[in-house]
């Protein structure tokens, strides 16, 4: 298994050794060992250590502080199933953060954020009042579906199937409804959902990924990850989870390849 150390933590997340020290005595990571007798006493991280600094990482970098990091990873602990750390994505959300897994999204605090971050591609566009009767009335159940996904997931699936139903090829709806059936745990209905679609998306592509890896085909996964990477480069996300796949895998050198992509990105954009 690839071991990584404090300067490849600070190379990748930026993060200071005091830090990285914290976590460890609060057991977000495992404390770490001396690794080899010619290693020189130096401290080695695993890649599921990587994990929990990538998200350490970002709240830093949102100048939330330590005290608040702590507490922002009991949360996210709680709330996420086991394994799911690596699939979230994080951003700024007034003097705290937003967690975002898939298209759910809470405040670091618990706390679910409405509306849920939009971005191209994951919410519909505002229509032309001029269009075609079934793309409004699709555009319509999508919405009551959206609109619906906090308080009441039946009829939210209910709204984006009829939206379906009126308008195949209506992209969002078929991502929200893939992603409600997968959350159920639904996951070959959710797969053939996406499978189904007659346009291609980034958003669609990564979620399938997640889903493959959920069904246990990781090598699926992979060829969904970089499909979705073909089509929207600066999904960073998908290259995190390349590299921890890579990883898995015993292929150090993708791996790493990938989490520098990932780096590389977060110095540019941010999270």
């Amino acid at each position: 298994m690839q071991e990584y150390s404090l300067a490849d933590l600070k190379r990748l997340f930026g993060l200071p050794p005091a830090l990285v020290r914290k976590l460890s005595q609060a057991g977000f990571i495992t404390p770490p060992t001396p690794s080899g007798k010619n290693n020189g006493g130096k401290s080695k991280y695993t890649f599921q250590d990587l994990l929990v600094l990538r998200v350490a990482g970002a709240l830093k970098a949102a100048k939330i502080s330590t005290p608040k990091i702590a507490a922002a990873l009991e949360q996210i602990r709680s709330v996420l199933p086991s394994g799911r750390l690596a699939a979230i994505a994080l951003a700024a959300s007034g003097k705290d953060l937003a967690v975002r897994e898939g298209t759910r999204e809470w405040e670091a605090s618990g706390q679910y954020a409405l509306p849920l971050m939009t971005t191209p591609g994951q919410v519909a566009a505002i229509r032309n009042p001029r269009e075609v009767p079934a793309a409004s009335i699709a555009h319509d159940h999508y919405t009551r579906g959206h609109m619906l996904e906090e308080t009441d997931v039946a009829a939210a699936r209910a709204a984006y199937l009829a939206a379906l139903n009126v308008q195949e090829d209506h992209l969002e709806a078929r991502i929200n409804l893939g992603r409600l059936l997968h959350l159920d745990g639904q996951l070959e209905a959710a797969e053939r959902l996406y499978r189904q679609a007659k346009c291609s998306s980034a958003l669609l592509s990564f979620n399938l990924a997640i889903l493959l890896e959920d069904l246990e085909r990781e090598e699926e996964a992979v060829a969904a990850y970089r499909d979705a990477l073909t089509q929207d480069p600066l999904l960073h996300d998908a290259h995190f989870n390349l590299a921890r796949l890579h990883e898995k895998a015993n292929r150090p050198r993708e791996a790493l390849r990938h989490l520098l992509a990932y780096r590389r990105h977060i110095a540019r954009y941010g999270e």
